[in-house]
């Protein structure tokens, strides 16, 4: 298999700061939210573990209920830092699990996203970004964040390719269970 493919014996999702206070402020959330239940979904189905995270909740509320009903499995992280694993325990938790591959959905392109991405990397580990289920205030902050983390070694991705790269064949006995997700 090539090394770039996502296996979901080696993944991890990351979900990060969908927090329902970002919603009026947040490029076309209702979208977002939709794709990155696809791709929660999608993990939970082929076992793959995870991790999200909450951005100062005590100041800026909780994971938004739609996703949060998603996360029953998932561990939660509080972070006042705009990287991930700034965190305390993600990057343990990271580890712990010995996947190489994280893939990673939610908000902001450039800012947590961003930061978070880019230390994954600096890390070790290959980063996977379904476009489609990662957002920005603006429209340009998105666009310039995405470029940027592709330009730095994260691969490219939307919530369907994750999802068909996990369960690789229509053989598979979960494919049924993933089609019917993504369409």
């Amino acid at each position: 298999m090539h090394p770039n493919l996502l296996d979901p014996e080696r993944s991890v999702l990351l979900v990060i700061d969908l927090q329902e206070s970002y919603r009026p402020a947040l490029h076309d959330w209702d979208h977002i939210i939709d794709r990155a239940r696809v791709l929660i979904r999608s993990a939970d189905v082929m076992e793959v573990p995870i991790l999200f995270t909450e951005q100062y909740p005590k100041g800026l509320g909780p994971t938004t209920d739609t996703i949060l009903e998603c996360l029953t499995l998932a561990k939660r992280f509080e972070k006042r830092t705009l990287s991930a694993l700034g965190a305390d325990g993600l990057l343990d938790s990271l580890r712990t699990l010995d996947r190489s591959q994280v893939v990673i959905c939610g908000i902001e392109t450039h800012a947590c996203i961003g930061q978070t991405a880019l230390e994954l990397l600096h890390q070790g580990f290959q980063v996977h970004l379904p476009k489609d289920a990662l957002s920005s205030r603006q429209p340009p902050e998105h666009e310039l964040g995405y470029q940027k983390l592709i330009a730095s070694g994260a691969l490219a991705a939307s919530v369907e390719s994750v999802a068909l790269e996990w369960v690789r064949s229509s053989e598979d006995p979960r494919f049924k269970q993933i089609h019917a997700l993504i369409k």
